[in-house]
C-alpha cells in the first residue's frame, strides 16, 4: 500500500508541476511559438503584437492585442488577416509533451482580404506551407512533431474583401465566421453570417478532407446560401484553385429581394419572368473562370426554360447559350403599365389610348455579351402573338439584335431582325418581312384595328429613338409595303354606298389590295393604295399618326359600270383616334367631282355644236379655237387670190 500511495503521490506531483509550469510559461514565448506554428502551416508571415497575456479559461492560450497573417507574395491588397484583438487556444497536454496543438483561433472585428487572379492563383491557397510544427528547443527533438491542427476558428464582426481580377471589388461588413475542424484528416464545417444590407444571410458548408482542400486538392463539399427570400445551394466537388463541378440549385420567392439581400442590384421582375425562380443545373467552373451549365431547368412561374450555356466570367460575362422556352408568356402576370399624363392620344383621343410614357430601363443590355439561340413553341409578347419560333439573339456592348430566322405568326411566317441599341440613348429598329399573314389579327394587335381581313405579304423597315414607348412611336421613321389578296372591309358596304350614299355598316368584299408607305416623325403617309373589286376600283391616300394614334385617310371608290360606263366615285373619309374612328362619305368632294365632270361634258357638247354650225372639223388634238382660226385664215387667203 505504501508503494501505491507513493506512486499516486508521484503522479499528483507531476500533474501539479505540469500545471504550475504552465502557469509560469512566459506568455510572449507561447505567442511566439504559436505564431511560428501558424507560419509553418500557412507559409505566410504571422505576427502577434500588442499586449500578450495567458488565458486559462475557457481554454488555455494567449490573448494578444493584434494578429496579422500575411498574404501571398503576388497579392497587393495588404495582409490576408488583420485583427486588433485575437486569442489563440492550445492543447495543454500536447504543450506538456513539447508540442503546440492549436485548438482554436478567435478574432474580433478583423479585416480579411481574399484575392484571386485570372490565371487561377488564389490568396487562400497555402501551397507554400511546410505542414510541420514543433516547439523550438536548444536541441531538435528525436522525432518529428505532428502537423498543426486548428480545431476551431471563430471570427466576429469582420470586414470581408474579395478581389477577383477582371471583376468589381466586393466588400462585406459585419461578417461572422466559424470553422469546426475536430480531426485534421476529417471534414470541416464552415458557417458564416453576412449582412450586406442589414438582413442576415447564412452560409453553411461541409468540406470533406479539409486538410487536402486548403492545400489545393479536389474534395467533395456541400454549401448553401440562405436568406428569408431565397436559397442557393451546391453539391459536388471542388478545390481552392477555382475548379468546381456539381449540381447547383436556386429557389427564390422574390428574386429582386434576394439579390438585394446579397448586396447586388435588385430588379422588379414580372411574375412569370423571374420574380420567383426554381432552377437546377449541372455546373462546371474552371480555374480560369469559364462556367459551363448543362441540363438547365428553370421554372419561372408559368414559364419553363431548358437548355445549356457556356459563360466566361472575366469582366463582362461572355455568353454562348442554347435555350428552349416552350410556351413562353412574356406578359401574363406582368405589372401593369402606367401611361402617365394625358396627351398621348392626340386630337380626339383619351389617356387610355395613348402610348405608355413610363421611362424604359434598358441598362440590362450591358449585363452580358454573346449569342443565345432561342427556340419556342409559342411566344406571347403581350401586344403580338408568335407561334413556333427560331431566333438568334446577339448582344454586343448594349446593342441587342434579334435575328428572326423562322417565326410562325398570324397564319404565316416572319423573318428579319429587330434591334435594341442602348449605347448612347435607347433606340429600336428593324427590317421585317411577312409572308401569307392574316391581316385582321395582326392589325388588331398592332393598332387595335379590326376592319380589314385577308391574307397578304408585307415588308417593313423602321427606326425610332426615345426613353419611353411614347417617345419612340413619335420619332419613328421608315418605309414599307403590303399586298393582300381577296379580303373584306368591315363596317362599310361600298355597293350600298355607291347606290344610295348610305355608309352605315355592312361589309365590302375586295379582290386585291396593295400599297406602299413612308414613315417620318411618327407619321405614316400613303398615296398609292389601290383596291380592286368586281364592279369597283378604289384608291386611297392620307396619313396615320403612329405616335398620336390618330388617322386622317381618304378612300375613294369608283363604280366602274355606273353613269353609262363613265363611273361614279364617292370619297370616304376615315378620321379620329384609333379608339373611335369616324367613317363618313365626303359628299362635298363627290359633288365637286360630279360638277367638274358635268361641266367638262357640257363644254365638250357646246364645242361639238359650234363646230357643226361653222362646218369646222378640227384635227386630232386640235382645240376648237385653233380650228376656227385656221378656217378664217384659209377663207381670207382664198379671197385674196380669187
Amino acid at each position: 500500500m505504501k508503494w501505491i500511495f507513493r506512486l499516486l503521490g508521484l503522479v499528483v506531483l507531476i500533474i501539479v508541476v505540469g500545471v504550475v509550469s504552465i502557469f509560469f510559461l512566459p506568455a510572449d514565448r507561447v505567442a511566439r511559438i504559436a505564431a511560428e506554428q501558424l507560419r509553418g502551416v500557412t507559409g505566410r508571415d504571422v505576427s502577434i503584437t500588442g499586449d500578450v497575456a495567458l488565458t486559462f479559461w475557457p481554454v488555455l492560450g494567449v490573448r494578444a492585442g493584434g494578429l496579422e497573417v500575411g498574404n501571398a507574395d503576388w497579392a497587393d491588397q495588404g495582409p490576408m488577416l488583420q485583427a486588433a484583438n485575437a486569442a489563440i487556444g492550445v492543447d495543454a497536454m500536447a504543450l506538456l509533451q513539447g508540442e503546440i496543438r492549436i485548438t482554436n483561433i478567435e478574432a474580433e472585428s478583423p479585416t480579411i482580404r481574399l484575392e484571386q487572379r485570372a490565371d487561377g492563383r488564389a490568396s487562400w491557397q497555402f501551397t507554400d506551407a511546410s505542414g510541420a510544427a514543433q516547439i523550438e528547443t536548444e536541441t531538435a527533438p528525436d522525432r518529428p512533431a505532428r502537423p498543426i491542427s486548428i480545431e476551431r476558428l471563430k471570427v466576429t464582426d469582420a470586414r470581408l474583401i474579395y478581389d477577383a481580377e477582371g471583376s468589381d471589388l466586393v466588400s462585406y461588413e459585419g461578417v461572422d465566421l466559424t470553422l469546426d475542424w475536430p480531426e485534421r484528416l476529417g471534414p470541416a464545417e464552415i458557417a458564416a453570417v453576412l449582412r450586406p444590407t442589414g438582413d442576415p444571410v447564412t452560409v453553411d458548408a461541409v468540406v470533406d478532407g479539409f486538410a487536402g482542400f486548403i492545400a489545393g486538392d479536389t474534395q467533395t463539399f456541400r454549401a448553401s446560401v440562405d436568406a428569408d427570400v431565397g436559397t442557393l445551394s451546391f453539391d459536388g466537388r471542388g478545390s481552392t484553385t477555382g475548379a468546381v463541378t456539381g449540381t447547383l440549385t436556386l429557389k427564390t420567392g422574390n428574386t429582386g429581394a434576394f439579390l438585394q439581400v446579397l448586396g447586388l442590384p435588385g430588379a422588379e421582375l414580372p411574375e412569370n419572368l423571374g420574380r420567383s425562380i426554381d432552377l437546377s443545373t449541372a455546373l462546371t467552373l474552371t480555374p480560369d473562370r469559364q462556367l459551363a451549365l448543362r441540363d438547365v431547368v428553370a421554372e419561372l412561374g408559368k414559364n419553363r426554360i431548358t437548355g445549356a450555356a457556356d459563360i466566361g466570367l472575366n469582366g463582362v460575362p461572355q455568353v454562348n447559350a442554347q435555350l428552349n422556352v416552350g410556351v413562353f408568356d412574356l406578359m401574363s402576370g406582368a405589372a401593369p403599365e402606367t401611361g402617365g399624363d394625358d396627351g398621348g392620344a392626340g386630337a380626339g383621343g383619351n389617356a387610355s389610348s395613348g402610348w405608355p410614357k413610363t421611362p424604359i430601363d434598358a441598362s440590362g443590355l450591358a449585363a452580358f455579351n454573346g449569342e443565345i439561340v432561342l427556340t419556342a413553341q409559342s411566344i406571347d409578347l403581350g401586344q403580338f402573338k408568335l407561334g413556333a419560333t427560331r431566333a438568334l439573339l446577339r448582344n454586343d456592348r448594349s446593342r441587342m439584335v434579334f435575328d428572326l430566322r423562322d417565326v410562325a405568326a398570324y397564319g404565316g411566317n416572319l423573318n428579319g431582325e429587330f434591334v435594341i441599341n442602348n449605347r448612347s440613348g435607347l433606340s429600336v429598329g428593324g427590317s421585317l418581312a411577312a409572308q401569307s399573314i392574316q391581316m385582321q389579327p395582326l392589325l388588331r394587335d398592332a393598332a387595335d384595328l379590326d376592319r380589314l381581313t385577308g391574307q397578304g405579304n408585307a415588308r417593313l423597315s423602321f427606326l425610332g429613338a426615345g426613353a419611353s414607348v411614347d417617345a419612340i412611336m413619335r420619332s419613328l421613321s421608315g418605309d414599307g409595303s403590303v399586298q393582300i389578296g381577296r379580303g373584306t372591309i368591315l363596317g362599310i358596304d361600298l355597293d350600298r354606298l355607291m347606290r344610295s350614299g348610305d355608309s352605315s355598316g355592312g361589309t365590302t368584299v375586295f379582290d386585291s389590295l396593295g400599297g406602299t408607305w413612308t414613315i417620318a416623325s411618327g407619321v405614316l403617309s400613303n398615296t398609292d393604295l389601290l383596291l380592286q373589286l368586281k364592279n369597283y376600283r378604289a384608291s386611297g391616300e392620307g396619313v396615320v399618326g403612329l405616335g398620336t394614334q390618330t388617322v386622317d385617310y381618304t378612300f375613294t371608290p369608283v363604280a366602274l359600270r355606273a353613269n353609262s360606263g363613265r363611273g361614279v366615285s364617292i370619297p370616304v373619309r376615315f378620321t379620329g383616334p384609333w379608339s373611335d374612328i369616324s367613317i363618313r362619305p365626303d359628299l362635298e368632294a363627290a359633288f365637286e367631282a360630279e360638277i367638274d365632270a358635268k361641266t367638262d361634258e357640257l363644254e365638250n357638247r357646246a364645242k361639238e355644236k359650234l363646230n357643226e354650225r361653222l362646218g369646222i372639223s378640227g384635227q386630232d388634238g386640235q382645240s376648237t379655237e385653233d380650228a376656227v382660226k385656221d378656217q378664217v385664215e384659209e377663207k381670207l387667203l382664198r379671197k385674196l387670190f380669187d
